[in-house]
């Protein structure tokens, strides 16, 4: 038993060792939920669920209907909902403030189908609403999650065949959304959403590949207030229009007076892409060269099969980013102190039946400025 003048003495000495601990631990020691440290966030695509390329390589609209059928098996067989139950178990376990999602996609048929005979009725009936699967699994996990902004980016419809001897014909639909998750204490407005100018043409399916990008001005209690931003662009073998996308999308976020974290998929392999290269630039820095986390290496991303089933990890490339321009706003981004990590490379982290979550890694970071005073965080 102590005597007050004990108490108080170990209470100043408490009071001196945690003052201390936060003069000299990086952003992101604090605990797993987001509630000390810095600001939290998170980048994942969720991966529209079959292997794209088959059709976007197509040069003969008389394949599309085989193609789109062999999709469209392909994207039962990677069951979005299985893998949004493990998305959001990750998220329950880090809890970020705020979450850049690529690949949101919303997929929708119509049987019979009329596109094959240049029918122009939209596909209406739902089959997976990415979106609200994901959303759905948070809330039931006690997780509240709003959808801060979106942007819808391609809406293609393809007849697939259904029957090889009759060559009857269903729809399917593909919207594609970019979307800002806000956690329920994050406070955000100002919301721009945008598609790039510069598209891709498909001739072959009829259609133009738009790319976009949704931005939020957000709140964070005793963190201070930031310009997020996810976005998506135009993948590798396209470098021109990527280019293009990354000079509109660093347009729209010049003159910020609040410092800008801006997350994606950025199919621009770090460091040597041509686009990664050009928002290094202008000051964008990247956050995983600031990672105080030896442990998680090089941080590859991206090389799962499109099945989802290969048996180990086969990421190749860095690809989704978390880029940080703190300078605009007049903080020294050599202050910037990191604590991330990449979910979705670890055979423990697979779904139930061995899946997984999505063919890219999220990453995850905790990112805080350190202040003359040590302090972390934008004031």
């Amino acid at each position: 038993m102590t005597d007050g003048r004990t108490s108080r003495v170990s209470r100043w000495g408490m009071a001196l060792l945690l003052a201390l601990s936060s003069t000299l631990l990086p952003a992101g020691c604090g605990d797993e939920s987001g509630e000390e440290g810095g600001v939290s966030v998170m980048t994942q695509n969720v991966y529209v669920g079959f292997d794209v390329d088959p059709l976007l390589a197509s040069q003969d609209p008389n394949e599309i209907p085989v193609l789109a059928a062999q999709a469209f098996a392909q994207l039962l067989s990677t069951n979005c909902p299985e893998r949004a139950e493990a998305m959001a178990d990750e998220i329950a376990r880090k809890r970020p403030h705020l979450i850049g999602l690529q690949e949101v996609s919303l997929i929708r048929t119509q049987s019979p189908g009329d596109a094959a005979l240049g029918g122009v009725v939209p596909a209406e009936t739902v089959v997976f609403d990415y979106l609200e699967i994901l959303r759905a699994a948070l809330s039931a996990r006690g997780l509240d999650y709003r959808v801060a902004g979106k942007i819808q980016n391609v809406d293609v419809e393809l007849p697939m065949i259904v029957d090889p001897e009759t060559f009857a014909c269903d729809d399917i639909r593909l919207t594609d959304f970019d979307v800002v998750l806000a956690r329920g204490d994050v406070e955000t407005s100002n919301v721009t959403a945008s598609n790039y100018m510069a598209t891709l043409p498909l001739p072959s399916l009829g259609i133009e590949i738009r790319r976009g990008y949704v931005a939020v001005d957000a709140v964070i209690a005793r963190r201070g207030s930031y310009r997020f931003a996810s976005t998506h662009l135009e993948d590798t073998p396209f470098p021109e229009v990527q280019m293009a996308q990354a000079r509109e999308l660093a347009a729209s976020l010049t003159g910020q007076s609040k410092p800008v974290i801006l997350v994606g998929d950025f199919n621009s392999p770090a460091p040597v892409g041509e686009a990664y290269a050009y928002l290094n630039s202008l000051g964008y820095v990247d956050a995983w060269t600031r990672n105080a986390r030896a442990d998680q290496g090089a941080g590859l991303t991206w090389g799962h099969d499109s099945t989802l089933r290969n048996e180990s990890d086969q990421f190749t490339q860095r690809i989704d980013l978390v880029l940080l321009n703190f300078s605009q706003a007049g903080l020294d981004p050599e202050r910037i102190r990191v604590d991330a990590e990449v979910w979705g490379d670890e055979r423990s982290e697979r779904t139930s039946t061995g899946m997984w979550p999505s063919d890219h890694g999220a990453v995850l970071a905790e990112i805080g400025i350190a202040t003359d005073r040590g302090r972390k965080g934008n004031r």
